[in-house]
This record gives structure tokens, C-alpha cells and sequence, in this order.
């Protein structure tokens, strides 16, 4: 069985908890604490899995079980990457680093730390 990828976050509209499938979009269990919405979702999940082994359907495939190459493509407009191109070499590092950065939250190191 594959390992499927949940989350429980709390709802306003329902004053419950959401238990979430990131891999079945739509699918969702409510409960009062994280952990019951979740036990929730994955028996549902659980039915739904049965249910396309039984018609013979392939389930969606786990994004935890997905081995990632590390790389993809980003489309940007030229302003932007000309922008990205002249802070990343402001920091002294390669666009790649700069960009990774800026994906991940974090600051990029000063030049200090880097040659300091």
C-alpha cells in the first residue's frame, strides 16, 4: 500500500479539524482533534483504495514514496530573471543557489559568511 501524504488543519466553517489526502484532492474527514481527522481520512482513503482494486484502477500515485531528481524548470518573465540574476550575484553566489534560497525561506548567506 502506498504511503500517502495527510495533514490535519483546523476549519473556521466547520469548527473541526480537516484531515487531508494531499494525493485525493477533495477527500476530507472532519473531527475535533488533528489526530482523530486523520485516523478518519485514512479509512476513507482505505475504502476508496478497495474500491478502485475492486474495478481494477490504478490508485494515485504517493507523493511521499515519489523519488525526486531534485531539479525542474521555472518560467518567469525576463524583468524577473534579470531581477534574480543581479540579486544572486549581489550575494556573490549562482542564480541556482539564489533561487533555492528564496524557494526554501531563508536568507542567503552575506559574503562574510561565505568568504569571511
Amino acid at each position: 500500500m502506498p504511503n500517502y501524504t495527510y495533514r490535519a488543519e483546523w476549519s473556521d466553517d466547520y469548527c473541526q479539524y480537516l484531515g487531508l489526502c494531499l494525493e485525493f484532492n477533495g477527500r476530507y474527514a472532519t473531527a475535533l482533534t488533528p489526530h482523530e481527522a486523520i485516523e478518519r481520512v485514512e479509512k476513507l482513503i482505505a475504502r476508496e483504495l478497495d474500491e478502485l482494486a475492486e474495478i481494477g484502477m490504478d490508485p494515485s500515485e504517493s507523493l511521499t514514496d515519489h523519488r525526486y531528481s531534485g531539479k525542474f524548470a521555472v518560467r518567469t518573465s525576463p524583468a524577473l530573471h534579470e531581477r534574480l540574476v543581479v540579486e544572486a550575484a549581489e550575494q556573490g553566489i549562482s542564480l541556482n543557489q539564489w533561487v533555492s534560497y528564496k524557494l526554501a525561506g531563508r536568507p542567503a548567506p552575506s559574503l562574510d559568511d561565505l568568504f569571511g
